[in-house]
């Protein structure tokens, strides 16, 4: 673990951020950073990923470590590399260093930390070892799976509402993101031509992150099989009539995280069902980004998705009836059933290891409709927010072959209509969507995502 030099902004950004945590909360928070965990044998690990609520507040991805937060000072716990590591990993920055970069108020030895728990709330971390540990210290059980009680409860919920809305040092950060993703996109557009596989145009894609120090925010979906929201195979051969669809984005080494998504066609031209459909998905993603503003519900951008779906495939004669009726009986969701988006920031889908506390406004919760239930975010926008708008067509046989669900549409879908669209199977547009004082900001919008670029950027 190495540590880039820091500066002055960063240090009084994380110690903003204390405080502000001081102002919602009267006990002391102690986060864990999480620990590797061994792939087979116990010197093969995976790549370590420090917990977010840690990283939110300590800036840096430090293993094995702990901060303890009180009235706006923070204290790190951590032990000195051992004396043999520096023969397999070089020389590594000792607890003291790391404190100072970090603008600790002080800096002790893990074996310290029990002396520092009482009447302390934390938030649970994903590694077993590290949850553990939680549990063993704090006296009572610290699970991921279990919702927060009483003081964790407290400060899961203080540190939602700080992170739901990004400060200037965060911005860099996702920027940054954003601006490498996009330059990935376009490798994995001009690499496709010459691509027998998938697996290649990944290769193209995640090398463009890799070259930036950067790794990729979650695995990357780069697939003929749009169908598969999240399909994790790269096998599959690349045909001429073929849509690859390539959800990829990039994470700093601050952990901070990009999510784009593009369709375009292996054959560097969409046929003209194709591109009926794109049409359809696209009109929906501008009309959505044009819908943000502070204040707005994010459910009804996610419903004007909707709508705008369902108008644009009565138009093409697969659904039949007026738009929002169409969207009232859900009929929309047999084509578009996932949410509009979801929050970003230190996570691809921020947050979501809190449940829905983060992303649903308190007092409010998930529909059980068929076309609302995958919806992650349920509140007003608000400036500083960062929101993904990702409206998309996918024709998936578990559901358009679910017998009660062709018996429930029999009468509002034309099937006949939709096999001359086989060729579709599954289309997505994303873009990460900043909401500012005055209305929003896209900062992927340096990657176009018009049919005519998208061919001239294929070529073929």
């Amino acid at each position: 673990m190495m540590l880039q030099n820091t500066s002055s902004s960063l240090i009084e950004t994380l110690r903003h951020r204390r405080q502000r945590l001081a102002s919602l909360i009267n006990f002391p928070a102690i986060l864990w950073s999480g620990s590797s965990n061994p792939r087979n044998f116990p010197a093969n690990r995976f790549p370590f990923r420090a917990s977010s609520n840690f990283l939110y507040f300590a800036g840096f991805p430090l293993p094995n470590a702990v901060i303890r937060l009180e009235a706006g000072k923070l204290e790190l716990f951590m032990d000195d590399p051992q004396p043999g590591s520096a023969l397999w990993h070089g020389e590594m920055p000792k607890r003291e260093e790391i404190a100072q970069k970090i603008g600790a108020d002080a800096a002790r030895p893990m074996a310290e930390l029990e002396s520092w728990v009482e009447n302390a709330a934390t938030i649970a971390v994903q590694d077993a070892a590290t949850w553990t540990q939680q549990s063993q210290l704090l006296n009572r059980w610290v699970l991921p799976q279990n919702p927060p009680q009483g003081i964790d409860l407290e400060l899961t919920k203080a540190i939602a509402s700080l992170r739901l809305v990004h400060d200037e040092e965060a911005l860099v950060e996702l920027r940054k993101a954003a601006a490498v993703s996009v330059e990935a996109h376009i490798a994995g557009m001009a690499a496709t031509p010459n691509s027998r596989r998938e697996a290649e145009v990944r290769a193209a894609m995640e090398g463009v992150i890799i070259a930036h120090n950067m790794t990729t925010a979650y695995n990357s979906i780069v697939t003929v099989h749009g169908e598969v929201l999240h399909n994790e195979q790269y096998h599959h051969s690349l045909q001429p009539g073929d849509l690859l669809l390539a959800d990829v984005g990039a994470e700093t080494t601050m952990g901070w995280a990009a999510d784009i998504t593009r369709t375009w066609p292996v054959s560097g031209k969409f046929s003209s069902t194709q591109r009926d459909i794109y049409h359809v998905v696209l009109a929906a993603h501008d009309a959505c980004i044009a819908k943000i503003y502070p204040g707005v519900e994010y459910r009804e951008i996610h419903l004007l998705a909707a709508n705008a779906i369902a108008e644009g495939l009565a138009d093409l004669g697969i659904l039949q009836g007026n738009p929002q009726d169409l969207v009232e009986i859900d009929a929309h969701a047999l084509f578009f059933p996932h949410g509009i988006g979801h929050l970003l920031g230190l996570d691809v889908h921020d947050m979501e290891d809190l449940g829905d506390l983060a992303g649903y406004e308190e007092g409010r919760k998930r529909s059980d409709r068929f076309g609302l239930g995958y919806l992650r975010l349920n509140r007003p926008l608000r400036p500083g927010m960062l929101v993904t708008i990702e409206p998309g067509f996918y024709q998936v046989p578990a559901i358009l072959n679910d017998p009660q669900l062709r018996s429930k549409y029999q009468n509002v879908v034309n099937w006949e209509r939709l096999s001359e669209f086989a060729d579709v199977r599954g289309i997505r547009i994303e873009d990460d969507v900043l909401v500012t004082a005055t209305g929003r900001e896209v900062l992927t919008a340096a990657l176009p995502n018009d049919a005519n670029t998208i061919e001239d950027l294929v070529g073929g």
